[in-house]
């Protein structure tokens, strides 16, 4: 303790001293540092399954956004996802069910075109979206809202406009018999 009654990292005047202040607001913000660098850097394999959840997700939108669900959309999709991530088939069907219920719960898209735009390359986001329109047309019919969901995710995926079209013309043109 000091004369004054304070501890010895405290002036005379009640205030604490520059230089320890200094350091004691180095170690807060390491410490803050710390904690935050290992909320935002999961595991490898939860990062991976992450982006594969996200983009289960939002093929999964598309099957939902017509009002009935077509075998071929389902064929379609998993045949999208085996591709992009070399899935097993107990992985995959793990993969859909999961996705299948957090699309229901899920009230906005943001969560997951993040984990995209973070982790996909922009030619990677183009095939996604590709992969979109052919669930799309898998059943024969494009529906005014499939339409609609595939636009606003490129748009959040930063796919232009000549991309999108292009990656519709592509999944149209697969889709002829």
């Amino acid at each position: 303790m000091g004369w004054n009654g304070f501890p010895s990292w405290v002036s005379n005047a009640g205030s604490i001293q520059p230089s320890i202040l200094t350091a004691m607001l180095h170690t807060l913000k390491d410490l803050f540092n710390a904690m935050t660098a290992a909320a935002h850097s999961p595991k490898p394999e939860a990062r991976e399954h992450a982006v594969q959840l996200a983009t289960s997700v939002l093929l999964v939108e598309v099957m939902r956004a017509d009002p009935e669900i077509h075998p071929a959309e389902r064929t379609i999709l998993a045949t999208a996802l085996r591709h992009q991530f070399a899935l097993t088939d107990p992985e995959l069907n793990q993969l859909v069910a999961q996705a299948e219920h957090t699309a229901q719960s899920a009230y906005d898209y943001h969560r997951f075109t993040t984990s995209i735009n973070e982790h996909f390359s922009h030619a990677h986001k183009v095939n996604m979206i590709e992969a979109m329109w052919q669930v799309a047309y898998a059943d024969g019919h494009l529906d005014a809202h499939e339409n609609h969901l595939i636009s606003k995710i490129a748009s959040l995926l930063h796919v232009t406009h000549g991309e999108y079209i292009g990656a519709k013309m592509r999944a149209k043109e697969a889709a002829q018999p």
